[in-house]
């Protein structure tokens, strides 16, 4: 959400100037500066992460897409990647992937029949 509103105070700050915009947004200056500091870091993650996605989906594909995250996970740091967990999970999520559940739902109410 904090992106959206730097973005806006981004791309309007020619206009309207960024004291007024980040006031009127709820935003401080600090927290707009600390966003335009970082973005080239936010840059970055985001294409090592567009390159790990590619790998994972390869992985994900390989067991008919029944790997989870700790499946997943496994396999990466196999092959040499070093990654995280939450990572997998965050990226993974992203992606719209999940591993197969094989667990059976259990009935723990069962109505009564009427007489």
């Amino acid at each position: 959400m904090l992106a959206n509103r730097c973005q806006f105070v981004e791309d309007r700050q020619c206009r309207f100037g960024v004291k007024r915009l980040c006031h009127t947004l709820g935003i401080a200056r600090s927290s707009f500066s600390y966003w335009r500091r970082t973005a080239p870091e936010r840059a970055a993650r985001q294409a090592a992460d567009a390159k790990l996605a590619a790998r994972m989906r390869q992985v994900h594909r390989e067991p008919d897409g029944t790997y989870g995250v700790p499946s997943t996970t496994a396999e990466l740091c196999e092959g040499g990647e070093r990654v995280n967990h939450k990572r997998v999970a965050r990226v993974m999520r992203s992606m719209g992937l999940a591993g197969l559940r094989l667990r059976k739902k259990h009935r723990t109410t069962i109505p009564s029949r009427p007489l």
